[in-house]
């Protein structure tokens, strides 16, 4: 049996979540499912290559510096997923087969070929589970202190996909359950005239999105998923100018509802 299998984490390896601004006050709760770059030590580099490991399929860039500029801005607490989406992708139920990926936008993933179950169970127990416990342990508590939530997904998208040229700066994916946060945020967004804004695009929000449906639907939460371009937010300028639209999106949105 693989040293993983059993224990996954070493000392030396950094904890599967990290919270800024855990004392944020506002109604949002800032998450971040692919903002790590961690790879366990026990795998390596999954056999891939530095310039793969800085690419969209390892992680979705700019989320991380995005995220925590907007904690300060909304006083809202971020927590991010430390590792990163191809040792587990925690927006995917841990039993769909797209949680752990093989390949990956035409790019194998030797770490991850013909993986044991007892070595995917080991990926779970030290990296997903803790992470949406967290999530949980989190909203727990706003609601036992009778707190607004409004649960906002951050990602970001690769400009180009399957040779097709992605014209949408910033999406609002939405679904099921309270979906007038979603809605009126897009609203907010589309009222730039030249701003692209995607209504669930460049990806519609389904039943492969793990996240949202586990802590927000369940839970009959105001929630939001948020799609950036990669090339907007890949710097510090990008991250602080759509920091600020995302804010004044937020809030507009938070007092037209609320």
């Amino acid at each position: 049996m693989a040293p993983e299998a059993t224990t996954l984490l070493g000392p030396n390896d950094p904890p599967p979540f990290a919270i800024d601004n855990a004392e944020g006050s506002s109604a949002f709760l800032l998450i971040g499912d692919h903002a790590g770059t961690a790879v366990p030590a026990a795998l390596g580099d999954l056999g891939l290559t530095a310039a793969d490991r800085a690419r969209h399929i390892f992680v979705d860039i700019g989320v991380r510096g995005l995220g925590r500029q907007l904690a300060c801005l909304l006083d809202a607490p971020f927590i991010h997923q430390t590792y990163s989406r191809l040792v587990i992708d925690c927006n995917r139920d841990p039993a769909h087969p797209d949680a752990i990926v093989p390949r990956s936008d035409g790019t194998s993933i030797p770490g991850n070929d013909a993986l044991q179950d007892a070595v995917k169970q080991a990926r779970i127990a030290a990296v997903h589970a803790p992470y949406h416990a967290a999530i949980a342990g989190i909203l727990d508590a706003r609601q036992a202190a009778s707190r607004d939530t409004v649960l906002i997904s951050l990602h970001s998208f690769t400009p180009i996909l399957n040779d097709f040229q992605r014209p949408w700066e910033i999406g609002v994916l939405h679904w099921l359950g309270r979906t007038d946060f979603a809605r009126t945020m897009l609203s907010r967004l589309q009222s730039e005239k030249t701003r692209c804004v995607g209504d669930n695009e460049p990806y519609r929000m389904d039943s492969t999105d793990y996240t949202i449906a586990l802590h927000a639907f369940a839970r009959n939460l105001r929630y939001a998923e948020i799609e950036i371009r990669q090339d907007l937010i890949k710097d510090y300028d990008g991250q602080n100018f759509w920091t600020k639209e995302i804010q004044k999106a937020a809030i507009s949105a938070w007092r037209t509802i609320a």
